[in-house]
Parts: structure tokens; C-alpha cells; sequence
């Protein structure tokens, strides 16, 4: 009687797998290589220097030739870091953008199930590509904020209105700016995981960053300036005025309650995304 053939060898156990393949070091370091690779990330960086810094210059021109005119009430609330707060309404979409396309591009192309595929764990995967767009745009925003002040000032300087980075919350708000950005393309993150549309998610941010904080300007009565400091434009941009003006919140506190909102998009995101199919 022949004797009974060994058993087979037992296949490493799938559990084993998905522990090496979820590792949050290795999910991070993809997300790094896909965010340094894909062409529209640098491109789009690109465009949201761009019109800050040049936003930030026209703005330093305009303020410096109707400082004159303008009313005493503008005069005394004016700051150096004017000019930049108002690029940074029309450049933070661009660093919104960015955030959508982030996520959306893998729903476009598919890649989201092979990306899910290797990263079973989507909270992993998501804390992932949070982190990275999260770094990459606060380095970036940072240089670029830092950037708008040294242009817009050297324009200002010529009708002394210019300021220094040793001026009371000068640096702050300066180096606010970057996190503020950094802010804007982590929430628009969460608007795009959520809607998975490239189009549709960067119209929600257009709105929820500047269509909004337009509308609140235009709230009748008291507790129209009240709710106007609240919304999310509003109170993220206070971050940028050295000086604490009546028609905001303190620069901490706003930009505190815009992470709030920041981290309820992203919790909602990650909710939907976990319950639902790639």
C-alpha cells in the first residue's frame, strides 16, 4: 500500500498579505509618487502661484493709486497684508482645484478599484492621500504666500503703506497663509471624495469659498454680520490680517473653525466612502 502523499504546503494566508500590503508607510509613499508624477499636479500648483502673486501685485498697484481717495474709515483699517488677502479670494478655487483633482482623477480613470485593490483599508488609503496633498500644498503655500508679501510690499513702499515681517501679526499671517491653503485643498479633498465628479466637486467648492462669502455680504442686520464671519471664506481668511478688523473673527479662531469644517467634509467623506463602491 503506498504511503499517503504529503500535504500540500499551505498558501500564505491572504490576512498576511493585506498586513503588508496596508502599511501606512507604503500607502504614503504611493500617494507620494502619484502626486509628484501626474503633470496637472505641478501645472495647477503652477497657475495658483501665479494668480496669488499676481493678484497680489495688481491689487498693491490699485490700493497704492486710490489710497488718496479712499475714505477715512478704509484708510485707518487698511494693512499691508490687504492686497494679499484679496488675491487669496480668487486663488484659494485654484488650490481647491487641486484637491478635487486629486481624487477625482482615479474615480475618471478607474484607478481607484486597483487603488483599493492593494489598499483594502480605505481609511488608509484616504489618511494617505490627505497627508500628502496636505504637505505638499502647505510647502508650496507657504513659499507662495511668503512671495505675495515681499511683491505686494515692494509696490506699497512707494506710497509708504508697506510693512515688515517684525510687524505685529505680520508673520503670522504671512505663514497663516499656507496653512490656510493647505486647509482649502484638504477640504476640497473631502468635496471630491464625496461627489467623485471633477466637474461637480470644483463648482461646490467655487461656491462653498467665494460665492458664499459674496452672498454674506449681503445679509441684512445683526445677525447677518454674525453669520457672515462664519462662513468658511470668511473665517479662514481672517487668518491673513494682522490686525483683528470688527467684521471677522480673531485670526485663530477662524482659521480654527475652518479646520472644523475642513475635518466634518473630510468625516462625512470617509463615511460615504467607506459604505459605498469605487
Amino acid at each position: 500500500m503506498a504511503a499517503p502523499a504529503p500535504p500540500a504546503p499551505s498558501a500564505p494566508s491572504g490576512g498576511a498579505r493585506d498586513d503588508r500590503r496596508v502599511r501606512f508607510g507604503h500607502v504614503l509613499s504611493a500617494e507620494w509618487t502619484k502626486i509628484r508624477t501626474v503633470k496637472s499636479t505641478f501645472w495647477t500648483l503652477l497657475a495658483g502661484a501665479v494668480v496669488l502673486i499676481g493678484f497680489s501685485a495688481l491689487w498693491a498697484v490699485a490700493f497704492s493709486a486710490s489710497f488718496d481717495d479712499m475714505s477715512e474709515h478704509d484708510r485707518a483699517t487698511f494693512t499691508p497684508m490687504l492686497p494679499t488677502q484679496v488675491a487669496f479670494y480668487f486663488g484659494m478655487v485654484i488650490f481647491g482645484a487641486l484637491g478635487v483633482l486629486v481624487i477625482t482623477s482615479e474615480h475618471a480613470t478607474g484607478m481607484i478599484r486597483t487603488a483599493l485593490t492593494a489598499v483594502p483599508r480605505r481609511a488608509h488609503y484616504l489618511a494617505a492621500k490627505t497627508a500628502v496633498l496636505g504637505a505638499v500644498v502647505l510647502l508650496v503655500g507657504i513659499a507662495v504666500s511668503f512671495a505675495c508679501f515681499f511683491v505686494s510690499q515692494g509696490i506699497l513702499a512707494s506710497k509708504d503703506l508697506d510693512g515688515s515681517l517684525g510687524d505685529p501679526g505680520m508673520a503670522r499671517s504671512v505663514v497663516g497663509g499656507g496653512v490656510y491653503l493647505a486647509l482649502i485643498a484638504v477640504l476640497a479633498l473631502g468635496v471630491g471624495t464625496l461627489l467623485r465628479h471633477t466637474a461637480g466637486s470644483v463648482v461646490a467648492v467655487f461656491v462653498l469659498m467665494f460665492v458664499l462669502g459674496i452672498v454674506g455680504g449681503f445679509l441684512p442686520g445683526a445677525w447677518g454680520e454674525k453669520a457672515n464671519k462664519v462662513l468658511p471664506s470668511n473665517a479662514g481668511n481672517a487668518i491673513l490680517s494682522p490686525v483683528r478688523q470688527s467684521d471677522q473673527l480673531a485670526p485663530w479662531t477662524g482659521l480654527g473653525l475652518f479646520a472644523l469644517y475642513t475635518l466634518a467634509v473630510l468625516a462625512a467623506a470617509l463615511v460615504l466612502f467607506e459604505r459605498r463602491d469605487a
